[in-house]
């Protein structure tokens, strides 16, 4: 990371003869620029944790939330393809529903399907990503965030929590961006910020729209099918509006809005040459959240905030009975709140409180339309002596619900501890050692949907151990290397799979599933003078994730679906005073469709290439970006998700005017 620091030297000047009084004379020199490296923040925590800037997935060419999570290690993407496909993340292969997202320091939440879609959340307006796996070192958060094994965290650049970089902020910000491409994409988009003495007022608004057809070529049997994908495309709106006062020096108070809506078409999987699809879905979502926060002195603070979230989904299809149409509906209101101490020196204590009241409808026939009540505490420690760091947390859930129709569960209620400890063994190697006890409450579709559901269910528990070490050296301030390596052991029982009936599939508690798993990450950055740098970054994920159901069943021992034993990724960026230029590469191995691992289920492995070239021009003060993508080189039109082909080689240009 650059820090640049001017330095004003007062010279007196040397001689023999006194100087008379009021006559000193004052020498400014040059600014000088220092250049320092940034250290990971997965380095330093006690816990695996991944980040990617603004400026870092700028540079290399990402330009949605699928794409950047890809690079972190431990982590699969499933993308069903398209422009506006939809991206559910798996962790170490525990499934979408045990990883959280928190959105500019509030939980998002599906309580329908439990996974968060995150193409719905575009990059433009995005600062930080980062994601946290096992406990968290920051203890100041809410207790929801307990319970997740991994947390996706999105901030975004209207979230300026940092006060103290005020006084070097532009008064007003505006930014605009364009971007085109492959597919009929276009997208522009509008981002402002006005600050006041202790008011700041944003707003954010984009627009996104695709035809989403695209040739493609696959596989089926010993056949070859050229066909078109059709009914891809997408149109979204994305808006957000943003308020933060400063009350005093102690206080804060935020505000936030955001409106989304999106009309798209579903090109279903491609089986045996049919390539028609009329499913059709429409998603509306609103929430607005109020943030506070009290910092009482520096032994003690506090924060607090309300949600409210509506959210409004409308699918269709013409199956040959006839035209279909399913509507649901998610109402949420949230309320949270945490206490955070230094009683001791190096001791940090927190107690956090949090409740949350959702409703979903549906207009199926027979739908028990169910209400859940939730409520989280958590207590968490933070302690460090000398070169150790212990964290350790509590979490207490207890769930109700209740039905329109039919009997409801009986809830669901359970402690869950976790805790992570560190050892700086040396100046630049760390040992970690984590535990997390955590459960994944049913979703209110597995438990409540019209014929499959099943209000017997219990929760998805999960036990996860981790063992890692990590390095960071910096050698003659030009070259700086980071290491970290974390295997990994856990189990889940209880897990919640669709069991075939004599006429019906139903959800039951059928599944234990056992991982076993190393993770290592590296990153290398050189920097010469005149501006010239090269970064090169790498992850590689072994994940050995088997099922442990049942001795008896022949897929005992299997590999479970969708996870590969082998994944990694390659990013690399040279920096030169013209233009920038970076090469990714992603490389998914071979996996399966099915948790019945034969070769009629097996899916080939595949890699991804992609290129991207970006200069930053400056004009009368403001600043023109030009970037242009090149994807998927290789032209393969290879399968994240079984029959649903991605797009071939596809291009991006993106023009972006900050003033």
């Amino acid at each position: 990371m650059r820090q640049l620091a001017s330095f004003l030297l007062l010279l007196c000047p040397l001689g023999t003869t006194a100087q008379p009084l009021g006559t000193d004379t004052t020498q400014t020199i040059d600014e000088v620029v220092v250049n320092g490296f940034r250290i990971s923040g997965n380095v330093l925590a006690s816990s695996p944790v991944q980040t990617l800037s603004h400026a870092d997935m700028e540079r290399l060419g990402i330009h949605d939330m699928g794409d950047a999570l890809k690079r972190f290690a431990g982590v699969q993407v499933k993308d069903y393809g398209g422009v506006g496909g939809m991206k559910t993340v798996n962790i170490r292969g525990l499934g979408a529903a045990h990883t959280g997202v928190i959105y500019d320091g509030v939980q998002v939440d599906d309580c329908q399907s439990g996974q968060v879609d995150l193409s719905r959340f575009t990059l433009d307006n995005i600062s930080l990503i980062s994601l946290q796996i096992g406990q968290d070192d920051n203890i100041y958060q809410s207790a929801k965030s307990y319970a997740s094994a991994g947390m996706i965290n999105i901030n975004t650049l209207q979230s300026y929590t940092d006060r103290d970089s005020e006084s070097t902020r532009k008064k007003t910000e505006l930014s605009t961006t364009i971007r085109t491409g492959s597919y009929g994409l276009f997208s522009p988009s509008l981002l402002f910020h006005q600050q006041f003495s202790r008011l700041g007022i944003g707003a954010y608004g984009s627009y996104e729209r695709a035809d989403g057809v695209y040739a493609f070529k696959l596989k089926n049997g010993i056949k070859t099918i050229n066909e078109r994908r059709n009914n891809s495309d997408i149109e979204t709106w994305r808006g957000e509006i943003n308020l933060d006062y400063q009350l005093n020096d102690k206080q804060i108070l935020k505000w936030k809005t955001y409106g989304f809506t999106s009309h798209r078409g579903l090109p279903g999987a491609v089986i045996y040459d049919n390539t028609y699809s009329a499913e059709r879905l429409v998603d509306k979502n609103v929430f607005t959240q109020l943030f506070y926060e009290n910092k009482f002195s520096q032994h003690i603070k506090l924060k607090a905030a309300a949600k409210w979230n509506y959210s409004w989904s409308r699918y269709s299809d013409v199956p040959a009975s006839g035209y279909k149409e399913d509507i649901y509906r998610q109402q949420e209101a949230y309320l949270t709140a945490t206490l955070w101490s230094e009683p001791l020196q190096g001791l940090h204590l927190s107690l956090a409180q949090d409740y949350a009241h959702n409703h979903l409808s549906m207009s199926l026939s027979q739908a028990a339309n169910p209400t859940r009540n939730s409520l989280w505490t958590a207590l968490a420690a933070n302690y460090r002596i000398g070169q150790f760091t212990f964290n350790a947390s509590l979490l207490a859930t207890n769930i109700t619900e209740h039905v329109k129709i039919g009997n409801a569960s009986d809830g669901f209620h359970r402690l869950s501890p976790a805790f992570s400890l560190q050892w700086r063994a040396l100046q630049d190697l760390r040992f970690r050692f984590g535990y997390k006890d955590i459960f994944r409450t049913p979703t209110l579709n597995e438990l409540y949907y019209t014929g499959i559901g099943n209000r017997r269910l219990n929760p998805e528990k999960s036990r996860q151990w981790n063992l890692g070490a990590t390095y960071s050296h910096t050698f003659n301030r030009t070259l700086q290397l980071s290491l970290t390596a974390d295997g990994y052991f856990g189990n889940v029982t209880d897990k919640i799979i669709a069991v075939p009936k004599m006429f019906y599939w139903q959800m039951m508690n059928a599944g234990k599933v056992r991982q076993i798993g190393l993770d290592i990450s590296a990153n290398a950055e050189k920097r010469w003078r005149n501006d010239w740098s090269l970064s090169v970054t790498g992850s590689y994920s072994m994940l050995n994730a088997t099922d442990k159901t049942n001795p008896t069943y022949i897929y005992y021992g299997h590999q479970i679906a969708y996870t590969p034993r082998h994944s990694g990724s390659v990013s690399s960026l040279l920096h030169t005073p013209w233009l920038d230029l970076s090469y990714n590469l992603l490389l998914m191995g071979e996996r399966y469709s099915l948790g019945y691992n034969i070769p009629d289920n097996r899916m080939t492995a595949f890699t991804d290439h992609s290129i991207t070239v970006s200069k930053d021009i400056n004009i009368f003060k403001q600043q023109l970006r030009l970037q242009l993508d090149l994807r998927n080189l290789g032209n393969k039109n290879y399968e994240v998700v079984r029959f649903y082909p991605m797009p071939g080689t596809n291009w991006r240009l993106t023009v972006s005017w900050k003033l």
